[in-house]
């Protein structure tokens, strides 16, 4: 199985309240929609685990991909594309990170 992680952290002038309506309500939903994702999900970044120093980034999403070409298709379409605009206008220098499990 196959995941893209993205790390970013929001705009400075992007309101964190409005990001994460704008994730619960149109880019999960929108995104999930696609065939060749299993699951998507949106993470809020806090603390490093035994320190009280903050993650290098503020989120986190992970979708699971079941078939790669399949997605780099549908993300072509016109909703998906109207969907990453709005994300960019969020996220500052997002990180799209292609992974792969392996246990």
């Amino acid at each position: 199985m196959a995941a893209l992680v993205v790390l970013f952290n929001l705009k400075n002038d992007a309101s964190m309240e409005a990001y994460e309506k704008w994730a619960q309500t149109t880019d999960v939903p929108t995104a999930s929609n696609m065939s060749s994702v299993d699951s998507f999900k949106v993470f809020k970044l806090g603390t490093i685990m035994g320190t009280n120093n903050t993650s290098p980034f503020q989120y986190c999403e992970v979708l699971e991909i079941n078939d790669m070409a399949k997605l780099g298709e549908e993300v072509t379409s016109e909703t998906m594309q109207k969907v990453a605009a709005e994300f960019q206008k969020f996220a500052d220098s997002p990180m799209f990170i292609i992974s792969e499990q392996i246990a």
